[in-house]
């Protein structure tokens, strides 16, 4: 009864528990992690962090443990003469986005940075991943279906949806998920699926325009910011569009961008100014979200899935802000979430009737979701065929304003495909 007042149902019935076969299945059947290739690449990363380190207490003037709150808090603070930030229990803040404003005038913060984030690297995955495999040498993640508030799946045990997707560090791991002998892994996600989204919800004429037309929405923006036409767009034009284009949904602040792009804040609050004058039914639309929330007390999905946000009318300014932000964020995730998990019922359905047909995809599994990826593993011969199968498949998993767009490739490796 629950489910029918919160209109609910439908969604309960026809997607959250017909993915439940689909994610054991993916459970059962695992993805081969080639544990010899981390093995030799632990190696490597040892060596970059001692050296990291060496670089370090040089500058420093003698050693200390960079683990140690209490002991980088000295060094930065104290030796250093650097300017502190936000104050905790035990201090001044070193945690990320201290250190990246303090890495503007300091060469050691941002060396502190780089050996943080090759740590965590190590230890969460290189050295852990190994550990997990089966006799096969597969690795069998958990997908949870309750785990977050906007209706994405997480994965844990292990978690990897996790592993940084720009950087050659995170290729280098992505690299050692193979396909077995004699198949191929095909990958296929969805081409800026959020903004895809966000332009169908806010209507915005700019936006749904550069969808439909099949341009790089990317550069459309930055020649609109910046006042030039799309082919003069710069690379750091086009980088500084892609950052608002993103940031916007999240509700990224002046000082947020001024810190990404590493430009004074006036400058950052210019291009936001910009982005809304140019795109300015995203700024009313997010403006009537936020109001509506307000009014009803939750956020929604594009299936109906509802996220309750009580601190929208909060008396407190700080929790009032980060609860629009939430407010504009649910329903663009959340629907990017729903048509992930409608594109995956769909092909599901394809594939299990083509199993045992001798059709040319028949032997494709789905192994991997991660976030608005799909990964796949397929008999080489058929992975042509499935990689259009999946396109076609993923682009016509719901019909929205603008076109839905799937990039699909196929490689030996994950490191391979993206």
């Amino acid at each position: 009864k629950a489910l029918e007042d919160y209109g609910q149902k439908s969604l309960f019935e026809d997607v959250e528990m017909p993915l439940l076969p689909i994610l054991a299945e993916m459970e059962l059947e695992g993805i081969h992690l080639d544990g010899d290739k981390l093995v030799d690449y632990g190696y490597e990363l040892e060596g970059q962090l001692a050296g990291i380190e060496k670089e370090i207490y040089e500058l420093v003037g003698h050693e200390f443990n960079i683990a140690s709150t209490k002991q980088l808090q000295e060094v930065l603070f104290v030796e250093r003469r650097l300017k502190p930030g936000k104050k905790t229990k035990t201090g001044f803040s070193t945690d990320v986005g201290v250190l990246e404003e303090l890495a503007r005038e300091d060469p050691v913060p941002a060396r502190i940075l780089r050996h943080r984030s090759l740590a965590k690297l190590k230890n969460t995955y290189v050295d852990t991943l190994p550990l997990l495999r089966d006799k096969a040498g597969r690795i069998h993640p958990t997908f949870v279906q309750t785990g977050t508030a906007t209706g994405r799946l997480s994965c844990r045990d292990p978690n990897l949806q996790n592993i940084p997707i720009r950087d050659e560090e995170g290729r280098r791991i992505r690299s050692a998920f193979s396909s077995r002998a004699g198949h191929l892994l095909v990958s296929a996600d969805y081409s800026q699926i959020e903004l895809v989204v966000l332009a169908h919800l806010s209507q915005d004429k700019a936006l749904c325009e550069a969808f439909r037309s099949g341009i790089d929405v990317h550069r459309r923006t930055a020649g609109l910011i910046f006042d030039c036409a799309d082919e003069e767009v710069s690379a750091e034009q086009r980088r500084i569009a892609k950052t608002i284009n993103f940031g916007v949904m999240y509700g990224m602040s002046a000082f947020r961008l001024s810190n990404e792009l590493g430009i004074p804040r006036g400058q950052a609050q210019d291009f936001i100014d910009r982005y809304f004058a140019t795109y300015s039914g995203i700024r009313s639309f997010m403006d009537e979200l936020i109001e509506e929330t307000a009014r009803r007390g939750w956020a929604t999905s594009l299936l109906g899935r509802r996220r309750p946000i009580p601190a929208i009318n909060s008396s407190n300014k700080t929790e009032r802000a980060a609860a629009e932000r939430i407010a504009v964020n649910t329903p663009i995730q959340g629907s990017a979430a729903d048509i992930v998990k409608l594109a995956m019922l769909r092909l599901d359905r394809v594939l299990n009737g083509q199993k045992g047909s001798g059709s040319a995809a028949g032997s494709g599994r789905l192994l991997l979701q991660v976030h608005d990826e799909l990964i796949f593993e397929v008999v080489e011969n058929e992975a042509e065929a499935l990689a259009a199968l999946v396109k076609t498949e993923m682009e016509g998993a719901v019909e929205l304003s603008v076109p839905l767009r799937a990039s699909v490739e196929t490689g030996r490796t994950w490191g391979d495909v993206h």
